[in-house]
């Protein structure tokens, strides 16, 4: 969401001259017409009248301006086979760590999620691993081209001094391409990559949408990603709403040992609910799943939406009952059972 607010004060032909990603080029299918992608609820995205209704009645919860947190101590360089440690960073973003492979989700670190270094949405505390202290990166999952999700200045930084594979949904490469961004794979959906022996990463269905423009709407395709090794499988939902995909994940590449489920900018839920969950959602998403554990993401750090900044953390400790659904300091790191 954080790239319409950003581009509402560019202006509509800046906006679409400038931001928007290359577009996909391909064969229909199922959730490609050709042009644009689709959720598999054929919930559309395309719901300019209700943006602006949203943007002109927004009821804003309350955010600190900024917290100075002092970062999380490094992770462990590697763990072994069958092991599975998770560290969350901020955001949407979180190191997985199994089978001897470092895995990082959505990494962005730069100050705002924006296409411009002087607006758009801003951090309200620093990253919680420092990017210096994070272990050798193997692999990265990008799971749509968001600003909030696809930071080019991190993933400069990863490509450069890591040499990360990249892992995306269907017509980002070009971007990655386009930005200097090396060792980018795209898939679609159910469509998997081996990024290590024995480690293989599979995109997954969500219900979201994809934009860095005006002029691109679902020009690329938005996923998730399940993780499989020795250690089980992992999941990364990325940003989603409710949707079938939950039960299809769990019935195609289940069981689910860590799930990386989304709580957070889910208010107005009338124009978030589509395409991000509610704290109260992710906990039944985790048990459609059957996930033996799951780990809140996307809160806490950007203000997107109306909710306040503590109130999808809250929520989820009120909702999650008995299930291991954990909520994870900035920075904090857990062997996951």
């Amino acid at each position: 969401m954080g790239v319409l607010v950003a581009a509402l004060g560019f202006g509509a032909t800046l906006g679409c001259c400038v931001f928007s990603a290359p577009r996909y080029r391909g064969p229909p299918t199922a959730h490609f017409d050709g042009k644009r992608f689709r959720n598999l609820s054929g919930r559309g995205t395309g719901r300019t009248g209700d943006f602006f209704k949203w943007m002109t009645h927004r009821e804003l919860g309350p955010w600190r301006e900024w917290t100075d947190a002092e970062p999380g101590p490094p992770p462990p360089q590697r763990v072994g086979k069958g092991q599975l440690r998770v560290t969350f960073v901020n955001h949407a973003t979180a190191l997985i760590q199994m089978d001897e492979v470092n895995i990082l989700t959505d990494p962005i670190w730069s100050e705002r999620a924006s296409p411009v270094s002087f607006a758009g949405p801003r951090r309200v505390r620093p990253p919680g691993i420092k990017f210096e202290d994070l272990p050798p990166i193997d692999a990265v999952l990008v799971s749509h081209n968001h600003y909030d999700h696809l930071d080019v200045p991190t993933l400069r930084r990863l490509a450069r001094e890591h040499r990360p594979h990249i892992v995306s949904g269907l017509g980002n490469k070009a971007l990655f391409d386009s930005k200097g961004v090396a060792g980018a794979t795209e898939l679609g959906w159910w469509q998997s990559v081996a990024i290590k022996p024995g480690v293989r990463v599979s995109a997954v269905p969500a219900e979201h949408f994809s934009s860095r423009g005006l002029c691109d709407s679902d020009r690329t395709l938005w996923a998730g990603f399940v993780v499989e090794g020795e250690a089980g499988g992992v999941y990364f939902a990325g940003d989603t709403g409710q949707g079938p995909h939950f039960e299809q994940i769990r019935e195609r590449l289940g069981p689910i040992r860590l799930a990386l489920l989304p709580i957070g900018a889910f208010r107005p839920e009338w124009f978030m609910g589509p395409v991000h969950l509610s704290p109260v959602q992710a906990v039944q998403a985790h048990r459609t799943l059957e996930a033996g554990t799951s780990v809140g993401i996307h809160f806490g750090t950007f203000r997107l939406a109306d909710d306040g900044e503590d109130e999808a953390p809250n929520l989820l400790a009120e909702a999650r009952g008995d299930a291991r659904f954990w909520l994870l300091g900035f920075g904090e790191s857990r062997e996951v059972p």
